[in-house]
């Protein structure tokens, strides 16, 4: 998942990176609210994790300025240390989907999360993409083109899942580059091969081709006519494969 966390609490901060990365999510951190809220509003997110208690801009200020103003329907994850009704209705009629109360425990949280993402994705109980005849069975870490099943490297089978999810929208280079790398931005033309030896996978042996570079953009993985090829190609100059 990507995640903004929004917590002025370092220690804490720390620890839940670490354990969240670990996990192979992607996380991004503010430290008061008035940055959060940029991030939250400049980037896309599976989910957000904000602290009640936040310096310049409180959490609950950030949640409701998001559903409000910026009519986020991003899944959001409120920190607090009181543990009465009051505030927890207060903060889930702000726009709250889940509270958890400090201390707690990080696995907790990151169950909460998926849950979270889950639901609004629509994807309760289902854990397999399909995208025409491309299916990736998030269960059993297998994917499938036509009934053959692709063998896929690590950072393959992550690009393939952001541009399976994201599908038929377009995937910025960026966006990609953080789902695998996470903040250690490589070389572009690092991203250039992954895409490339994804590319020859999953379209290699096949007529129609899945997946379709967005010159000076990023990635998209749809069902495309030709003509539809060319006029994504025409949205730009230039390019990269």
């Amino acid at each position: 998942m990507d995640i903004l966390l929004i917590d002025s609490d370092r220690y804490l901060v720390r620890t839940l990176l670490d354990e969240l990365e670990a996990k192979h999510h992607t996380v991004d951190v503010a430290l008061n609210g008035i940055t959060g809220l940029h991030l939250a509003v400049s980037n896309s997110y599976d989910a957000i994790i904000v602290d009640w208690d936040l310096p310049r801009m409180s959490g609950l200020d950030v949640v409701r300025r998001l559903r409000r103003e910026h009519n986020s329907s991003v899944p959001v994850l409120m920190l607090a240390s009181m543990a009465d009704i009051a505030s927890k209705v207060e903060a889930f009629r702000t726009g709250t989907d889940d509270f958890v109360t400090k201390p707690f425990d990080p696995l907790e949280l990151e169950v909460r999360l998926e849950a979270l993402v889950a639901r609004s994705l629509g994807r309760v109980g289902m854990r397999r993409l399909s995208v025409g005849d491309l299916t990736m069975d998030l269960a059993t870490l297998e994917a499938f083109r036509a009934g053959n099943r692709l063998h896929l490297y690590p950072a393959s089978w992550k690009l393939l899942e952001v541009l399976m999810r994201e599908s038929p929208g377009a995937v910025p280079r960026e966006h990609l580059e953080r789902a695998v790398w996470g903040h250690q931005t490589p070389d572009h033309d690092l991203l250039r091969s992954q895409m490339s030896s994804l590319r020859k996978t999953v379209d290699g042996p096949f007529k129609d081709k899945l997946i379709h570079t967005l010159p000076r953009f990023g990635y998209r993985l749809s069902i495309q006519t030709s003509m539809e090829m060319r006029a994504a190609v025409m949205e730009g100059s230039g390019g990269y494969d």
